[in-house]
């Protein structure tokens, strides 16, 4: 498993393959399934501390009437480790996979997003788990 310090990073890891002047490659990756006004609005949204509410998030950005392809690359942008799942590490920042100024989810609302999402009880997200979670 990564530190929460690599998956958390602002800069995406190097297999990301972008030019060390460019965006992010995350926040490039998310530009192309989301309309950026519409993550701006919505991170400004949940700012404040223990804010977050992952339905009207996933509303807010667009993401929940995406296709299915677009969901699951959704899903793949957000396993920063690349392990299949998305586990409570990935969780902390998922805001910030969507825009690099996004903030650390609280452990409060951490722990509400996985219990949501893990349906089976294995204490991470598979893909399956994250597309049901987008369309609730």
């Amino acid at each position: 498993m990564l530190p929460v310090s690599f998956l958390c990073r602002s800069e995406p890891p190097a297999e990301l393959g972008t030019p060390a002047h460019s965006k992010p490659a995350v926040e490039m990756a998310m530009n192309s399934i989301l309309n950026p006004d519409d993550i701006k609005k919505a991170l400004d949204v949940f700012k404040a501390v223990d804010s977050f509410d992952h339905k009207r998030f996933f509303e807010m950005v667009g993401l929940k009437v995406k296709s299915a392809d677009d969901v699951k690359k959704a899903f793949h942008i957000l396993d920063a480790d690349n392990s299949g799942f998305i586990e409570e590490e990935e969780l902390k920042c998922v805001l910030k996979h969507f825009a690099p100024d996004g903030r650390d989810l609280t452990d409060k609302e951490t722990k509400a997003f996985l219990q949501a999402a893990d349906k089976d009880g294995d204490g991470k997200i598979g893909a399956e788990e994250f597309a049901a979670l987008v369309r609730e």
